[in-house]
């Protein structure tokens, strides 16, 4: 993956200075409790913190959209922030919980590939630790719940600066790899993948705005429809389908107020191929 562009909060520093923010990305919907629970331990142990909800609909058990979007979104807060993501299906096994120190942000999630995509795009590399619970004295009552256990009371620490970076655990050399495969480059043609489908039925893609630059004229092809890359929905008529770069940087397949993905019939992973000429 290639590194980010820069945002208003970019910063190299290497180290963590917390500011009182926690983000939460996880699984777990809003009609069940969890989500409020975590919270809740949030706010007991850290009364002042600023909780912000990034999303709690990521499809149950694919670590990889949680994955995308934080990578995509951390740089839109404020250095100190500590990201929490929970997308944990193998919660109370052998995994080991990930902490990840890059541009003076951490994040929290397992170790089940979920921050990959946040260790990839870092320049210069992240600083990556796994979490010693014994050392931090972490007993989880539940073998399920995790984010109300141990998520919660290490990033409400973190966040009020009672508990330093450095003694989250040992620094390990990587953590496990992402799910999802980088694109295909070829001669002339990228070959690449839906990897989420937003609310408005916009097919995301994992091909990367600056792999297009400079190309020429870009055609993007899916399901069995060839679309030139448009700059905004408004260039086609209501209910046609077009291909344009979005808001994270991202190439996006929609379809004029309507879902592409309905349309077209898509699911994630449906392949996307891009080609290039005059």
């Amino acid at each position: 993956m290639k590194p980010e562009p820069a945002s208003p909060f970019a910063t190299t520093s290497t180290q963590f200075t917390p500011c009182a923010v926690v983000t939460l990305i996880t699984d777990f919907g809003t009609r069940d409790p969890y989500v409020g629970v975590m919270k809740g331990v949030l706010l007991a142990g850290a009364p002042a913190v600023r909780i912000v909800d990034l999303t709690h609909e990521v499809p149950a058990h694919w670590p990889a959209e949680a994955g995308f979007w934080l990578a995509r979104s951390f740089r839109y807060f404020p250095v100190g922030s500590v990201h929490v993501a929970v997308v944990d299906p193998g919660v109370g096994s052998a995994r080991d919980i990930a902490a990840v120190l890059r541009d003076g942000h951490v994040f929290l999630a397992p170790d089940n590939g979920l921050l990959a995509p946040v260790v990839e795009s870092s320049t210069p590399r992240a600083e990556l630790r796994h979490l010693d619970l014994d050392a931090l004295g972490m007993r989880p009552a539940s073998s399920t719940f995790h984010g109300r256990d141990v998520f919660a009371p290490v990033a409400a620490r973190l966040a009020t600066g009672r508990l330093q970076y450095e003694e989250l655990g040992p620094v390990v050399p990587e953590l496990v790899p992402g799910w999802i495969e980088e694109p295909v480059e070829k001669p002339g043609q990228i070959t690449g993948a839906v990897l989420t489908i937003d609310h408005f039925g916009n097919l995301i893609t994992n091909i990367d705005a600056r792999s297009l630059q400079g190309r020429g004229r870009v055609r993007v092809r899916v399901a069995g429809r060839e679309l030139d890359l448009r700059r905004t929905y408004s260039e086609v008529r209501p209910g046609d389908y077009l291909a344009l770069l979005n808001s994270f940087g991202v190439l996006e397949i929609a379809r004029a107020e309507g879902s592409a993905a309905v349309g077209l019939g898509l699911e994630r992973g449906a392949p996307v191929v891009v080609s290039f000429g005059a």
